[in-house]
């Protein structure tokens, strides 16, 4: 299951300096820091498209493109922002354009659902399990942009400051953005909890 919680701000600022230390000494030809860069910011970015992108059975191929793209693109890298902002900004394209190319996909009329089929099938009794899901679904019925400010400081870790100049708007934008997931999510969970939706 996924945690809502975000590591304590000293220690994500530490590990943000080791990664973004990592990325330029992978710039530089290091193996080992590639590595360290991948193995430090792997668990974020599969969080992050997995939430953005609403579905978490591609989050694991779009973290390979996301991973894949920053190598492509390393020797650009100069360590202005840290590694995190910089991958994630990346991994956010490649949600974007995943969710392009799905759009232009055709799609065949009256077809079995197979990835339905198979979410129906998977084990619902583990620690968790239904807990994580209800999570993704009641993400999911949030507005874009107020899942990605959820997301990225509840889940992902980013402080408000570095949310916004991630998505490109004012830090009270942000906090607005939050406030207004926090108070659907309690709704949403107030009605699934009510009597009449548990007889249901």
């Amino acid at each position: 299951m996924i945690s809502a919680l975000p590591p304590p701000r000293a220690d994500r600022a530490a590990a943000d300096a080791s990664a973004t230390a990592w990325a330029l000494a992978a710039r530089g030809g290091d193996p080992d820091a590639a590595d360290h860069f991948v193995r430090a910011l792997h668990a974020d970015v599969l969080r992050y498209v997995a939430h953005l992108s609403g579905d978490p059975q591609t989050a694991h191929d779009l973290t390979q493109d996301t991973f894949m793209r920053a190598f492509g693109s390393l020797h650009r890298y100069e360590g202005r922002a840290s590694a995190r902002t910089w991958l994630l900004a990346i991994a956010r394209r490649a949600v974007a354009d995943s969710l392009r190319r799905a759009a232009v996909r055709p799609r065949i009329a009256d077809a079995v659902d197979w990835q339905r089929a198979v979410e129906r099938s998977q084990p619902g009794g583990l620690p968790g399990f239904d807990e994580g899901v209800a999570l993704l679904d009641l993400l999911e019925s949030l507005p874009d942009e107020r899942r990605e400010a959820f997301v990225l400081t509840q889940v992902v870790g980013l402080s408000y400051e570095e949310t916004a100049g991630f998505v490109g708007c004012p830090v009270g934008t942000v906090r607005s953005r939050v406030n207004r997931a926090r108070t659907s999510l309690d709704q949403l969970l107030q009605e699934a909890e009510a009597p009449g939706a548990r007889a249901a």
